[in-house]
């Protein structure tokens, strides 16, 4: 395992298209920002271990999950 630090605004590119930012440090909590292709499935390791269609259904082990629909900036 990779272990990297990073501040606020400050980001992480994996591969040539998946950019992972650092939006906000606030206690406990890390807000991430994740611009990756539409066709990357993006899974939190909780929802997918949670629901055994995630763990059957998800191409990306360990991928990050959203019950709800992820917000997908315009730019």
């Amino acid at each position: 395992m990779l272990v990297l630090t990073r501040r606020s605004l400050e980001s992480i590119v994996i591969g040539q298209d998946i950019q992972l930012t650092v939006l906000e440090i606030h206690g406990g909590q890390v807000r991430i920002g994740i611009k990756a292709p539409k066709t990357t499935p993006i899974v939190r390791e909780e929802a997918k271990s949670k629901h055994p269609k995630n763990r059957s259904h998800s191409p990306v082990a360990g991928a990050i999950h959203s019950p709800r629909p992820l917000k997908r900036s315009r730019e």
